[in-house]
């Protein structure tokens, strides 16, 4: 069978592997992108890894994560071509703020250097 990958009717859906996944809203700055990926990574990796553990609160957290990122993303919740401008940048901020408040920033001081580290 020849893979279809990348290759849709329109640009608001790709094909991976024979199934169709909803793009990434592309009206989002770059900025706005950069961050919900990192949440999206950040949740993927707590997945993984809360699987594996004992903390029975870590997996829902990082599936909550993944879910917060994906719908900020537009891949997931009210298709992001049915919404107006500003319902779409309400979306995406409203993901942030509560992956904001999930995931807080560690100030630099608190981040621990290893040996060598200037």
């Amino acid at each position: 069978m020849k893979d279809l990958a990348g290759t849709t009717d329109d640009e608001r859906f790709f094909l991976h592997s024979g199934r169709r996944w909803r793009r990434t809203d592309p009206s989002l700055p770059d900025d706005v992108r950069a961050r919900l990926m990192s949440h999206l990574g950040r949740g993927r990796s707590g997945v993984r890894t809360s699987a594996k553990g004992d903390d029975g609160a870590a997996l829902p957290r990082a599936r909550r994560t993944v879910q917060l990122a994906k719908e900020g993303l537009g891949e997931r919740g009210t298709p992001w071509w049915e919404q107006s401008q500003a319902e779409r940048t309400a979306r995406w901020t409203a993901a942030l703020e509560e992956l904001d408040a999930l995931h807080p920033k560690r100030p630099d001081s608190a981040i621990r250097k290893r040996p060598g580290d200037a």
